[in-house]
């Protein structure tokens, strides 16, 4: 199965998207991530307010297949987080570019943003 990767994102070599708005990062899971995770039934996001460095484990996702962490791709304050997670943590699954994205950062050091991979580097990570 091919995986998505949208052209609009960034990526980091972990498997997590970055959609940046002005100051503000969102942040995900690649497609590709969550098919090797296969069905996610549980995910622990990082609080409000916490400062995040890249690359630093910030939260948690189980699947029926294992339990991986999750690495903060850009380094900044935890503005919000999506809460809809906690009910439906298949929305990962379901929409992993949309309603199923993890939380969002106010960048504290935007170039970040520049060194993560390209769609086409990520596709290349990938195989796709």
């Amino acid at each position: 199965m091919s995986s998505q990767v949208p052209n609009d994102l960034r990526y980091a070599k972990s498997h997590e998207w970055v959609r940046v708005r002005g100051d503000i990062a969102t942040v995900g899971i690649t497609d590709h991530a969550q098919h090797e995770l296969t069905d996610i039934v549980f995910v622990e996001l990082p609080h409000v307010g916490r400062r995040l460095a890249a690359g630093e484990a910030c939260a948690v996702v189980e699947s029926v297949k294992t339990a991986s962490d999750i690495y903060a791709p850009v380094s900044g304050e935890v503005l919000e987080v999506n809460t809809a997670l906690a009910d439906n943590p298949g929305l990962v699954n379901a929409s992993p570019f949309g309603d199923g994205w993890f939380f969002q950062v106010r960048l504290s050091a935007a170039p970040e943003v520049e060194g993560l991979l390209t769609p086409e580097a990520y596709r290349a990570q990938i195989g796709v």
